[in-house]
């Protein structure tokens, strides 16, 4: 493992720190940090960074309450740039945003990977938009009785298909599930970050009882 003496900082003593979150892997902010504020992140556990425009150090969310908590910071190649791996509290950016990074300036034709959140996005505009023709926007119109009756059906599906198992049958059947789940997770306002959330609380305290249970 490496020590800050093995970093190379710039001539005005600094590092770039690329910032992502390590629970969606999306980058948060650049920002730049001095021996000083390494050691403070180190030693706290929540970045601090050296602010260029106050000159002075920075810990994120000492105004805000935005805190990034460190998971694990990892040095490039030339060690002269750092990547902070953090869980979050609240947006990175000043803006209000979850990231600083935002506009676009440039649209590939190379296809954007699947994700959820890119799902539940999707999902968002078509409650947002109702656009005609649409399985979801039906859905939507009907409201949530219908949602649930088609994620009770769907968990029917997948039981069935467990039940016989057959693999094939059943990674669609759950596909169909996420999908219907999600739809409620939109009309009821509950986003991708509040499961996420509470699967994290559920690993803590599993991680807590498989430590009881060794020492007992």
């Amino acid at each position: 493992m490496l020590s800050i003496d093995d970093l190379k900082f710039n001539g005005h003593g600094l590092i770039p720190a690329i910032v992502v979150d390590a629970a969606t892997k999306e980058v948060l902010t650049l920002a730049y940090m001095n021996r000083e504020s390494l050691e403070i992140t180190m030693k706290e556990g929540r970045t601090c960074f050296w602010s260029r425009s106050r000159q002075e150090l920075w810990r994120k969310g000492e105004t805000s309450g935005n805190i990034q908590y460190v998971v694990d910071i990892t040095a490039d190649c030339d060690r002269d740039a750092l990547v902070i791996r953090v869980n979050k509290t609240g947006p990175a950016c000043h803006l209000g945003t979850a990231s600083c990074f935002n506009d676009k300036i440039f649209v590939g034709e190379s296809p954007e990977p699947f994700s959820v959140k890119g799902l539940y996005g999707l999902l968002e505009g078509r409650k947002r938009d109702l656009p005609e023709g649409s399985y979801t926007t039906y859905l939507f119109q009907k409201g949530l009785d219908k949602i649930l009756k088609k994620v009770g059906e769907e968990s029917t599906e997948v039981i069935i298909a467990g039940k016989a198992e057959d693999k094939a049958e059943t990674i669609y059947e759950i596909a169909d599930l996420m999908y219907h789940v999600m739809v409620l997770m939109v009309e009821m306002g509950i986003s991708v970050d509040d499961i996420l959330a509470e699967l994290a609380s559920r690993h803590v305290i599993d991680h807590k009882v498989k430590q009881e249970k060794m020492t007992k």
